[in-house]
C-alpha cells in the first residue's frame, strides 16, 4: 500500500456563478478515489493577475491522496471539463481553474506538470488560502509560504462572507 502524500490544490473560478462553482468543486475533491479532503480555506475574492475578466473567486484545498501527481492532475482536469473549462488562452476567464500547487516535498518540472506550481509563491490568492490551512506550510525548493506572502501584500485580496 502506497503511503498517503499531502497535496495543495487551488481553486479559482471567474466565469458564471463562481461562488456556487468554488464551492461545487471544493465538494468534488472530496469525491476524488483514493483521496481524502483534510481541509478548505475560506473563499477569497481577488482581481485577475496577467488576465481580463471578472474577479476570482479562490480558495485552497488539502488532500490526502495515494494517487500519482500525475494521476491527480488528471482527475483535476477532469473535475474542470465537468465544469464547463475551455482551455482556449493562457490566463483566459475560466468556469474553474484547478491547480495542483503541492504534491508532498515533490520538485518537478515536465512538459505536463512543475511542482511547486511554478507562481505560486507570487500570488497571494494562492499564498492566503494556503497559509490559512497550514500558516507553517513550505513550498518544495522555494521554502516557508510566510516571507512570499509578505512580498505579496500589495495584491488586493478579501476574503467573501460566508452564506
Amino acid at each position: 500500500m502506497t503511503a498517503p502524500v499531502r497535496a495543495f490544490v487551488g481553486v479559482g473560478a471567474n466565469l458564471g456563478d463562481a461562488l456556487a462553482t468554488a464551492r461545487a468543486a471544493l465538494q468534488a475533491l472530496g469525491r476524488l478515489p483514493d483521496t481524502r479532503l483534510v481541509a478548505c480555506s475560506s473563499l477569497y475574492r481577488s482581481a485577475p493577475v496577467e488576465a481580463s475578466g471578472p474577479d476570482f473567486i479562490n480558495a485552497a484545498a488539502e488532500l490526502l491522496t495515494t494517487l500519482p501527481a500525475l494521476a491527480l492532475l488528471h482527475r483535476l482536469q477532469a473535475i474542470e471539463q465537468e465544469f464547463g473549462r475551455l482551455r482556449s488562452v493562457r490566463n483566459a476567464p475560466r468556469t474553474l481553474d484547478l491547480d495542483l500547487l503541492v504534491y508532498g516535498d515533490g520538485v518537478l518540472s515536465s512538459d505536463e506538470l512543475t511542482l511547486p506550481h511554478p507562481r505560486a509563491h507570487l500570488r497571494a490568492f494562492v499564498l492566503l488560502p494556503l497559509s490559512e490551512i497550514d500558516p507553517r506550510i513550505s513550498l518544495p525548493g522555494l521554502g516557508p509560504i510566510a516571507p512570499w506572502l509578505a512580498r505579496a501584500a500589495d495584491q488586493a485580496i478579501d476574503k467573501v462572507a460566508a452564506g
